[in-house]
């Protein structure tokens, strides 16, 4: 992606209706380096191969437990405290939840000073769930969309100190940021090392009948979804130009057509069709009562504004044999 690409796109995020723009890093320091500047990239398979990262599957058998946690936003001991009312951490955070599979619906960053601690910790879990016969998933959310793009409205002043320590930043590349971000900047932007582990985390995922994903999945999104997930994770890497699917509206990390409290029935069983599950479920959109559902429980809602920044209720959704059913922290 060319800098005035990237800058661009910045400008589109906080475009159309959404706030002014405001603390945008200067563009010509974000453009990565790139070993394939095609602005057309290839199906899925053909992508993936092209930029160097493995085979990322996204769709899963289905499991006789799943957590479902919505965003996070910085707040580590918010974090902590759920996962540890479903049962799956125990109070030094290590993973006790067995084979059960926790999906966290995106947005650890922005609005909170942990987020580093946060990415840190979640990649342990995926290691430590693994070795126990589950899996902790966490998918990209918008806000880890806008820190790549160098989209820094919502950071904290904590959040700008995060990354300081990240050993080996190129600095010298981001010389025109400001001092404060400089070490986030290079954290996050497109090919830097966190931008990596960003991009290994998947869009959305389906685990037996139902999709997880952080906005919401429209009629005729579905069929995309595989080469949005590897354009992605090619342009986190560094390499490429970003799909639509991350900064259109109704893209899957921006869409909030299933989140209100009148959704379209109809559109949604369509969708749910195409993506060949029962139900889904979303983040991105805050539920000020908690945990919700509609369309006779083939959406469920889970981003209950758990973070301080929020100060939404402590909850979590399960999914068993039994049925969903709400867990709630302390």
């Amino acid at each position: 992606m060319t800098a005035r690409a990237l800058v661009a796109m910045a400008f589109a995020l906080v475009g159309c209706g959404r706030d002014a723009r405001r603390d945008l890093v200067p563009a010509d320091v974000l453009a990565p380096p790139r070993a394939d500047a095609r602005a057309t990239l290839a199906p899925s398979a053909t992508v993936e191969l092209a930029c160097g990262l493995p085979a990322q599957p996204w769709r899963f058998p289905a499991v006789e437990r799943v957590v479902a946690v919505g965003d996070v936003h910085g707040d580590l001991a918010a974090t902590e405290k759920i996962l540890r009312a479903a049962g799956v951490v125990d109070d030094a955070g290590r993973w006790r939840g067995g084979t059960t599979w926790v999906v966290q619906g995106g947005d650890l960053l922005d609005r909170g000073d942990d987020e580093q601690a946060i990415v840190d910790w979640f990649e342990r879990l995926e290691a430590e769930a693994a070795a126990a016969g589950g899996r902790f998933l966490w998918l990209l959310g918008n806000h880890e969309l806008m820190n790549a793009a160098g989209d820094l409205r919502y950071v904290t002043p904590g959040g700008f100190r995060d990354f300081e320590d990240v050993p080996g930043l190129p600095l010298e590349r981001f010389a025109e940021v400001p001092e404060g971000a400089r070490a986030r900047v290079a954290a996050l932007a497109p090919g830097g090392p966190y931008a990596r582990i960003l991009a290994g985390q998947n869009l959305a995922v389906v685990v037996g009948d139902t999709a997880f994903v952080h906005g919401g999945v429209r009629p005729g999104k579905a069929a995309g979804l595989p080469g949005d997930l590897a354009r992605a994770r090619c342009w986190l890497a560094g390499q490429g130009d970003p799909p639509a699917a991350l900064t259109d509206d109704d893209g899957v990390l921006w869409d909030r057509s299933f989140a209100g409290p009148e959704p379209n029935c109809a559109e949604l069983s369509v969708a749910l069709g195409e993506l060949g599950v029962a139900r889904m479920v979303i983040a991105h959109t805050p539920q000020p009562a908690g945990v919700s559902s509609a369309c006779d429980g083939k959406v469920w809602r889970v981003d209950v504004g758990l973070a301080r920044h929020y100060g939404g209720p402590s909850q979590a959704l399960e999914l068993t044999a039994a049925g969903p059913r709400i867990i709630a922290g302390p």
